[in-house]
């Protein structure tokens, strides 16, 4: 019965969890907007990565917007890496609160 129950969490981890393909779709085309942060549950830093991406294109005309533009750009490299374990994180989460 015990191994049902974990097949059942498992099924249940798979079909609420977030795509990693989703992600990486949302990181790529949408970049500096933060929508992928947003999608995988990060809403404070996904606002902060959108308000940070849109006061620095916002300065760009005066050239003091081009560092956080820069900032966000590099931001979204790492979020590369961080998304594998970010979505690692969300299945621990549904796994905790399913047990």
């Amino acid at each position: 019965m015990n191994t049902q129950r974990e097949l059942l969490i498992e099924q249940r981890v798979a079909n609420e969890a977030k795509s990693p393909l989703v992600a990486y779709l949302l990181l790529i085309f949408l970049w500096g907007f933060g929508v992928h942060r947003m999608y995988l549950g990060r809403w404070m830093s996904g606002l902060l990565m959108l308000a940070i991406w849109a006061v620095g294109w916002l300065l760009t005309p005066v050239l003091i917007g081009w560092p956080a533009v820069g900032f966000v750009a590099i931001w979204c490299v790492i979020d590369l890496f961080l998304i594998p374990g970010m979505i690692a994180a969300d299945r621990e989460d549904i796994r905790r609160r399913l047990r």
